[in-house]
């Protein structure tokens, strides 16, 4: 979430895309509605605090929504 660089106000990510690998291109429009600004700002990752090892293990999917509620019934 970023604030409106003109009234401060709330404004929420309409889209986005990346620019490069660690940089992202953000559209955000202000949510106050006598306002309406559009505006772009970019994400990128300035640094990597903890490195995992080098054994990443990609984590399993997360079930089928109708799948989790039946499992969750049963029980």
């Amino acid at each position: 979430m970023m604030h409106c660089p003109l009234c401060g106000h709330v404004a929420h990510t309409r889209s986005s895309r990346y620019l490069s690998e660690s940089t992202k291109e953000r559209y955000h429009q202000c949510r106050n509605i006598n306002c309406s600004c559009t505006f772009a700002t970019h994400e990128s990752v300035a640094r990597v605090i903890v490195k995992p090892g080098d054994d990443i293990v990609p984590a399993q999917p997360h079930p089928p929504e109708n799948q989790h509620k039946q499992s969750a019934a049963a029980l």
